[in-house]
C-alpha cells in the first residue's frame, strides 16, 4: 500500500539535508555583538547593536555573528543571507518584556525572524528566552487599560490573540539550520518555519511552558524538512505540520529520534490542513505526559495526506496513542487521507489526567465520559483509504462505567458524526470501544495488534463501523469476553482463526437490557 518509492526517496532527502549543510554557510569573518556596543548584562536593550552586527555580517556577504557568555536583553532582530546567529555556551538572548520591542516585518512579529532569506542559521549551546509570560501578561494588560485593544481578545479563556508573536520565524526561507540552541519560554508559538524548503533542526532543546499555544515546532507548508534528536517539552502540540492556507505544501518532511512532552499532541498534522501533507517520515519518537494524542493526523479542511510512514513510537502516560480523522470543517469539499502505515508502537494509556503535573493543562472534556479508544474516521461518503496498523500494543486503564457514559452496541448509529468539529479523539463523546474505534475507513490491514486493559472494561476492544477491505492478524485481546470485534456494515474483511472467533455482528435498533 506505502509507495516503496517514496520510503527509498524520504531516505535519499534526508541523506541529502545533512550533507547539504556541511559548509553551506557562508565563511565570514566572526562579527561580536560587543564589539557593536551590545551589553551583556540583561537589563541594557540591544536589538539596535545586535541588528548592526547582522547587517554589517550580511554586507560583507555573510559570517557568524557571535553572543559570547553572558544575557543580551533584545527586542525583534531580522537575519539576513548568509548569517549564523552563534551562541557560546552560557550566552542568552533575552527576550524583551516590552510589547512595543516587537513591530512587524513583512507580518512576523517575533524575536528572531527571517523573511525570504538564504543560507541562514541558528546555531552554538546557548539560550534563546523570550520571557514569554511576563511579555504576554504586558499585552493583556494594553488590552485591559485600552492602551491597545486586541479586537480577537478571548475573553472565555481570559487571553490576548495578537501581539504576543513567536520565538523564532522564518517565512520564505531557503536553506535553514538550527542546532544544538535551547529554546526557552515563548509567548506563542515557539518556532515556526514557513513556505521554506531545505530546513535541518538537530539536537535542539525546547522548554516551553510559559503561556497558552507554545507549539514546540511548527512546520507551516514546507519542503525537505529534517528534524531530528530534538528534545520538546511544550505547553502546546510539540511537533506540529500545518498547512494554514490553500495551496501550501508539506512535502518530504523527516522528523526522527526526538523526545517530545506536550500538554496537547506530541506529533500532529494540522489543525489547520488547507493544503497538503506528502511524504512525510516519523521514526523513533518517545512521548510521555502528553495530555492529547501521541501521533495525530488530521485533514479537516481539505488537505491531502498521503504516503506517511509511522515507526517506533514509545508513548508512557499519553492520553491517546493514534488519531487519524478525515472530516469537513472549512473548504468547498474535503480532502483525503491515504497511504498510512504506522508500526512498532507502544503506548500506555492512564485513566486521569497525563498532564496533571502541569502548570499549563490542555482543556478539560465537558462531558462524562470513560476513557477513549485511538481512533480512525472518515466522514460519510469520504472514507480514509489503504492503512496499515503493525505491531502495536497499547495499554489501556480500564475502569469504565456505564453509570459514568454508556453507548450500547445496539446504538453504533448514534455516535457523532460532528463532520465539521475540532478534531481530536474526544470530537466523538463516548465511544463503543475500550482499544480502536474505526468507521469510514476503505482498506486497512492489522496485523499483531495487543490491546491490554489493567481492569475490567465492559466495552468490546474493536468497533468497526462501514469499513471496507480489513485484514485483521494476530489479534490479541483480553479473555475477559468473547465478544471483541464488532462488525458494522463491514462487507469484506479478511480475519485469521482467532479473530474470527471474537467477531459479532449486533442487531441495530433492538433493545437489549444491559447485562450486569
Amino acid at each position: 500500500m506505502i509507495n516503496k518509492r517514496f520510503l527509498k526517496k524520504s531516505s535519499a532527502i534526508l541523506l541529502f539535508l545533512l550533507c547539504y549543510n556541511i559548509g553551506v554557510y557562508a565563511k565570514g569573518k566572526d562579527y561580536l555583538v560587543t564589539a557593536y556596543g551590545a551589553v551583556a548584562d540583561g537589563k541594557t536593550l540591544n536589538t539596535t547593536a545586535i541588528q548592526k552586527a547582522i547587517d554589517v555580517a550580511f554586507k560583507n556577504k555573510g559570517g557568524r555573528v557571535i553572543f559570547s557568555k553572558g544575557k543580551f536583553l533584545s527586542g525583534s532582530i531580522v537575519l539576513k543571507d548568509n548569517v549564523e546567529l552563534f551562541f557560546e555556551d552560557g550566552a542568552v538572548l533575552l527576550g524583551s518584556i516590552d510589547p512595543n520591542d516587537y513591530p512587524k516585518y513583512e507580518g512576523i512579529r517575533a524575536l528572531v525572524l527571517a523573511y525570504n532569506s538564504k543560507n541562514i542559521a541558528i546555531t552554538g549551546k546557548g539560550i534563546i528566552d523570550g520571557q514569554g509570560r511576563e511579555l504576554a501578561l504586558a499585552v493583556d494588560s494594553l488590552h485591559h487599560f485600552g492602551i491597545k485593544i486586541d479586537p480577537n481578545y478571548n475573553y472565555r479563556r481570559m487571553r490576548p490573540s495578537d501581539g504576543r508573536g513567536k520565538l523564532v520565524s522564518f517565512v520564505k526561507c531557503d536553506s535553514i539550520k538550527m542546532t544544538d540552541i535551547t529554546l526557552k519560554n515563548s509567548s506563542g508559538w515557539v518556532q515556526c518555519f514557513e513556505q521554506s524548503k531545505n530546513i535541518v533542526v538537530d539536537r535542539i532543546k525546547v522548554d516551553s511552558r510559559a503561556y497558552w499555544n507554545n507549539d514546540g515546532i511548527d512546520i507551516n507548508g514546507c519542503e525537505n524538512v529534517s528534524v531530528t534528536n530534538c528534545d520538546v517539552n511544550a505547553a502546546d502540540d510539540g511537533i506540529c505540520l500545518k498547512s494554514d492556507s490553500p495551496g501550501l505544501q508539506n512535502n518530504n518532511i523527516y522528523i526522527a529520534n526526538c523526545t517530545v512532552r506536550s500538554s496537547a499532541s506530541a506529533i500532529k498534522f494540522g489543525t489547520g490542513s488547507y493544503g497538503s501533507f506528502k511524504n512525510v517520515t516519523i521514526d523513533n519518537i518517545q512521548v510521555y505526559d502528553t495530555f492529547r494524542s501521541a501521533i495525530a493526523i488530521e485533514s479537516v479542511d481539505g488537505a491531502e495526506i498521503e504516503n506517511v510512514k509511522v515507526s517506533n513510537i514509545t508513548a508512557v502516560n499519553t492520553g491517546n496513542a493514534i488519531l487519524i480523522r478525515l472530516g469537513h470543517r472549512n473548504g468547498d469539499k474535503p480532502g483525503y487521507i491515504k497511504n498510512v502505515s504506522i508500526k512498532n508502537v507502544k503506548a500506555q494509556i492512564p485513566f486521569g489526567r497525563p498532564d496533571i503535573d502541569y502548570d499549563l493543562r490542555g482543556p478539560e472534556v465537558d462531558y462524562f465520559h470513560n476513557p477513549f479508544p485511538a481512533v480512525i474516521a472518515g466522514i460519510p461518503g469520504y472514507s480514509i483509504e489503504n492503512v496499515v496498523l503493525e505491531n502495536i500494543e497499547i495499554t489501556y486503564p480500564g475502569r469504565a462505567s456505564k453509570g459514568m457514559a454508556y453507548l450500547p452496541l445496539t446504538r453504533l448509529k448514534d455516535v457523532l458524526e460532528n463532520e465539521k468539529g475540532y478534531p481530536e479523539f474526544t470530537m466523538f463523546g463516548e465511544l463503543p470501544s475500550f482499544g480502536f474505534y474505526v468507521r469510514h475507513i476503505n482498506g486497512i490491514e492489522m496485523k499483531n495488534i495487543k490491546v491490554v486493559h489493567e481492569k475490567e472494561d465492559f466495552r468490546p476492544a474493536f468497533v468497526f463501523d462501514d469499513v471496507k477491505g480489513l485484514s485483521m492478524e494476530k489479534i490479541d485481546v483480553p479473555s475477559d469476553k468473547i465478544n471483541q470485534i464488532i462488525f458494522k456494515d463491514v462487507p469484506s474483511s479478511k480475519l485469521d482463526a482467532k479473530a474470527l472467533k471474537r467477531k459479532i455482528e449486533p442487531a441495530q435498533n433492538t433493545f437489549v437490557l444491559p447485562a450486569h
